[in-house]
């Protein structure tokens, strides 16, 4: 399963809901460069540089840091992958790598939610955290960008069929039932 949602949109506190629920690892593209950071290996060591200029980390670091993480044995019996394909390219990547390894993608959830909502969700959360450089603007921009991406994404997933929509807006566990609701309707 994929998860995909603007930023704010609760994804990361979805992914671990569900996969606790679905006994299931979820698999963060930032918790991935961070563990290779952290171990220090090549991929690490070449992402690193990328994260420390704060530029993207390129799709050929980023695709090869999946293929190891999805080649593990925990994902035999299913993942919840989060933050990964951002471009048509990764989701041709993602097809390579799930049939090396005998995987098959059943869902892509994408979580929606209003951009309004979403500038002020991240601006209430950027002050309580004291982030004076998520400003509106750069919320805007982020979200403008996600928007970008994610258009090509999820319309290729939408030709297989495989993408559920769930409205991201509202108290946390009436979300995850409504997920959990729209997984069993797409199972």
């Amino acid at each position: 399963m994929l998860i995909i949602g603007p930023p704010g949109s609760g994804k990361g506190t979805q992914a671990a809901r569900i996969s606790e629920r679905l006994g299931v690892p979820a698999i963060s593209t930032g918790d991935i460069f961070r563990d290779n950071v952290r171990r220090e290996t090549p991929l690490g060591i070449e992402a690193k540089k990328f994260m420390d200029a704060g530029d993207f980390v390129p799709d050929t670091v980023t695709n090869s840091m999946v293929r190891d993480r999805l080649a593990e044995d925990d994902v035999r019996e299913g993942f919840l992958l989060d933050g990964y394909p951002r471009t048509a390219s990764q989701v041709l990547e993602l097809d390579d790598i799930l049939r090396e390894n005998s995987l098959e993608l059943d869902v892509v959830l994408q979580l929606t939610a209003d951009d309004e909502e979403l500038v002020r969700r991240l601006r209430g959360r950027a002050e309580l955290d004291g982030r004076s450089d998520d400003t509106e603007q750069v919320i805007r921009h982020r979200l403008g960008l996600y928007h970008d991406q994610t258009v090509v994404v999820v319309s290729r997933y939408d030709e297989r069929g495989i993408v559920v929509r769930v409205d991201g807006i509202g108290p946390i566990d009436e979300i995850t039932e409504r997920i959990m609701d729209a997984l069993k309707v797409s199972s």
